[in-house]
């Protein structure tokens, strides 16, 4: 059972609307290749093939788009799309019937008798692209398909620099220090240098660099005879020695002359065409099969939960740095965080059955643990961790818990146990960025212009949501890594009435200081400011946490307050709309959107433990698990807009519609399967 994703002429009745969906392959190394259902690039960091030099964060935008043309009897019609800086278009859109997004992206173009569909595909840690027309001509016409890859060669979101030139030489394009190899069956033609820029109609609304450049300087092209069939293949690739590796092709000192070679030509002598098609359709039958391999491993029953599982690897990578896994938070724009890893682990590795990588990843961020904290930022070439974070070392504690319960490894829990001890008592004594635990045993956080919660934006000397003071998630995730400790000790047949003592002490005074008998829900934060009141979505967390401290009928009041005050079908808003500071868009130039960030934005990740909150305090009925699965099923809606088969990172708050900020996020995936998983345990 495999969830496919289709879309015809009605998905894309305008250009405009045909550019409201993206698709998404990612290569394991950070690398990926993504652009709109049409083809074409609506955001800079749109790419067929963006590559990775260094897992995960070297990103090079090799190929941004692809230019496609057929001609019949003198007839040229464009099959690609793209929107240019002066707001002409492309409008290929026009000739396509279908697309579908399985585990590969699938074009289909039709045309006077001709019929083209395109796949394409990325191999698993590898920086390479594949690329398969199959074109049946059931015209009375010979005709001719031709593809232009346009090049950027450029870090990505960076722009191409005017005087950069490419040169095609010997079977690879050739800029600055970067070299992409590539083969084909069909004949490379060497062209005048062709220079294009764009308009990007995503990046203009939210206030970011709203034109870019490519370049080509050759094209490839397969002629197909009237009632024939007839297949273009292209393999584009960061390794010399690609098809070599896949044992379908031998290296040119034997005197065959490369595919992609500067003096043009079909693929070369012998069976070397028949190696570029067999190489590219094992890229993609390769791709096809990995990604089955991750749904059967989850084990989920349900398409959805079962797709999502497949979505919830494009987030895992290779970390160069480390020398071990690690999770990307989302795409197109970020990186690996310690906060996003912690709280997407849970779902993205554990419900999914990927315990490997999860004990990958959680010794990494073991390894650096300083002072109790857990690095919110990696250190890349010479820099040192960043480790402005005041949830991650705890939530590391949770994660290693949640993975005990799942894998039942004792080991890995005596292996990081010493370093859960660190993290207990720096909170307890204190550490960096005025961490603490107050005399009552709360725990406090934050000062001045550190932002150290999930609600962390700052924009120069502005703090939308300062928090400083004790946060109420920080101090569900404080008891329940505590209650963990005294579990783990017994587990591992040591003293644990420590932690059950000081447990006890930090409930009583969160009872004491957090509840809100008039809203019947708790407070965000005890800072002694107006922000202390304010209804947020950080106090579901005090009910979906393993371990929490409220009883049942506040657990229930919580719930029912938050659906009221900030639930939507798609995620929690941040604020509920009374709140004078509410506001209902996110978008616009950085200051606009950062003010919007977490004042009322639907978030869609907090929807995992609302739907877990709402199983608890109903007792994990059948009654209850009916409520939610009805719930989850405008979910598919969700997955079927922005990124295909994906969560985005967030909504407007007023009417949340149409995905925004990062079009794939790594914890909205994570959090949304573990309420999957919660359904389909017995």
């Amino acid at each position: 059972m495999s969830r496919k994703w289709v879309y015809g002429k009605q998905d894309w009745k305008s250009f405009e609307r045909g550019q409201e969906n993206c698709y998404l392959m990612t290569n394991g190394l950070g690398g990926f290749s993504s652009t709109t259902m049409t083809g074409s690039a609506a955001r800079n960091d749109h790419a067929f093939f963006m590559a990775c030099t260094k897992a995960p964060n070297h990103r090079c935008n090799m190929i941004h788009r692809l230019c496609e043309k057929l001609e019949s009897g003198g007839k040229e019609s464009v099959l690609s799309s793209q929107e240019f800086a002066d707001h002409s278009r492309e409008e290929g859109y026009r000739y396509l019937a279908a697309f579908s997004y399985e585990d590969t992206p699938v074009w289909r173009f039709v045309l006077d008798g001709v019929e083209i569909e395109k796949e394409a595909a990325l191999k698993q840690g590898e920086n390479t692209a594949a690329l398969c027309y199959r074109i049946r001509n059931r015209s009375r016409k010979d005709v001719r398909l031709s593809v232009t890859p346009f090049f950027q060669f450029v870090p990505k979101g960076e722009d191409l620099e005017p005087d950069r030139t490419f040169l095609l030489c010997d079977g690879k394009v050739i800029s600055g220090d970067l070299s992409l190899y590539f083969w084909t069956d069909g004949t490379v033609e060497q062209i005048p240098e062709q220079s294009e820029t764009y308009f990007y109609a995503y990046d203009a609304c939210d206030g970011r660099r709203e034109n870019g450049t490519a370049k080509a300087c050759c094209r490839i092209v397969q002629e197909v005879k009237a009632g024939s069939f007839a297949e273009l293949s292209v393999v584009f690739s960061l390794e010399k020695n690609c098809l070599r590796q896949m044992h379908l092709a031998e290296e040119g000192e034997d005197g065959v002359k490369r595919a992609g070679s500067e003096a043009g030509g079909n693929a070369g002598i012998g069976d070397e065409a028949g190696s570029v098609n067999s190489c590219a359709e094992q890229i993609i039958r390769e791709l096809r099969e990995y990604r089955k391999e991750l749904a059967d491993r989850s084990g989920f029953a349900d398409e959805n939960a079962r797709f999502l599982a497949k979505s919830a690897d494009q987030f895992i990578s290779d970390r160069a740095s480390t020398g071990g896994k690690t999770i990307l938070a989302g795409y197109p724009f970020f990186e690996d965080w310690g906060r996003d890893t912690m709280i997407a682990l849970p779902g993205v590795c554990i419900s999914t059955g990927r315990y490997k990588e999860a004990e990958s990843i959680l010794r990494t961020f073991a390894q650096y643990e300083k002072n109790g904290l857990m690095p919110n930022l990696f250190p890349e070439g010479t820099s040192e961790p960043m480790y402005n974070t005041v949830d991650a070392a705890l939530l590391f504690i949770n994660c290693v818990w949640l993975y005990y319960e799942a894998a039942g490894c004792r080991e890995f829990v005596s292996e990081m146990l010493p370093v859960m001890e660190r993290i207990v008592t720096a909170y307890r004594e204190g550490t960096d960025y005025n961490i603490h635990m107050d005399a009552d045993g709360l725990i406090a956080a934050g000062s001045g212009l550190d932002q150290v919660t999930w609600m962390d934006v700052r924009v120069g000397e502005i703090l939308p949501t300062p928090r400083h003071g004790k946060p109420v998630e920080i101090n569900a995730y404080w008891y329940n890594a505590l209650k963990i400790m005294g579990e783990c000790s017994c587990l591992l047949g040591l003293d644990g009435s420590a932690y059950e003592r000081l447990a006890e002490q930090v409930k009583a005074s969160f009872l004491n200081q957090f509840w809100r008998e008039d809203a019947r829900c708790l407070k965000d934060v005890i800072s002694g400011s107006a922000a202390d009141d304010q209804i947020r979505c950080n106090q579901i967390w005090a009910v979906s946490m393993p371990f929490t401290m409220l009883d049942a009928e506040k657990e229930r009041q919580v719930v029912d307050t938050v659906f009221e005050k900030l639930y939507t079908p798609y995620g929690l808003r941040t604020l509920e709309e009374a709140d004078p500071q509410f506001q209902p868009y996110y978008g616009g130039e950085v200051l606009k959107r950062d003010l919007a960030y977490h004042q009322g934005t639907v978030w869609a990740y907090p929807l995992g433990a609302y739907y877990l909150a709402c199983l608890k305090v109903r007792g994990y009925s059948e009654e209850a698990k009916a409520y939610v699965k009805a719930q989850l099923e405008v979910l598919e809606s969700a997955l079927r807009e922005g990124c295909i088969g994906q969560l985005p990172e967030i909504y407007d708050g007023e009417n949340p519609v149409s995905s925004k900020g990062c079009f794939a996020q790594a914890w909205s995936v994570g959090e949304l399967i573990r309420v999957y998983e919660k359904l389909e345990q017995e």
